[in-house]
């Protein structure tokens, strides 16, 4: 069972991705899955220069609250760049790789997180917002 300072930093990586406007954001708690981590965040970005964007506010702001990145892969490419912080692994895709890879499928047996408000509510309307272009 994830700790509630698994479930915090988990939020916390929502809350940031979410001020750089990344979208298409879902939450797993894969701990029952996998010794990896307690939650898997994968979101999306519009270019490869958003999804930097994303995982530096990411890093920035969990690095001020003394969360230490652990790992970090893709970023100079800005297609697929992972995060690690232990108990929560970061997913950040450019939108075409990440509908290629598509972990929500590899990861259908972990239950989603319901995002607590007010996060659910700007996830739904920045996924309405990319549903649009």
């Amino acid at each position: 069972m994830p700790t509630a300072e698994a479930r915090e930093t988990a939020l916390l990586c929502v809350r940031f991705a979410l001020e750089k406007k990344a979208y298409d954001l879902v939450l797993l708690e894969v701990g029952e899955l996998t010794s990896l981590a307690d939650y898997f965040l994968l979101c999306t970005g519009r270019s490869d220069t958003q999804v930097q964007a994303i995982a530096q506010g990411i890093e920035e702001n969990l690095k001020q609250l003394g969360i230490r990145l652990l790992a970090l892969e893709g970023y100079s490419r800005g297609q697929w760049v992972l995060m690690d912080f232990g108990d929560v692994v970061v997913h950040i895709f450019y939108e075409p790789v990440r509908e290629f890879y598509d972990l929500e499928r590899l990861w259908s047996q972990a239950p989603r997180v319901t995002l607590p408000e007010p996060y659910r509510t700007q996830a739904r309307e920045l996924r309405l917002a990319g549903a649009v272009r």
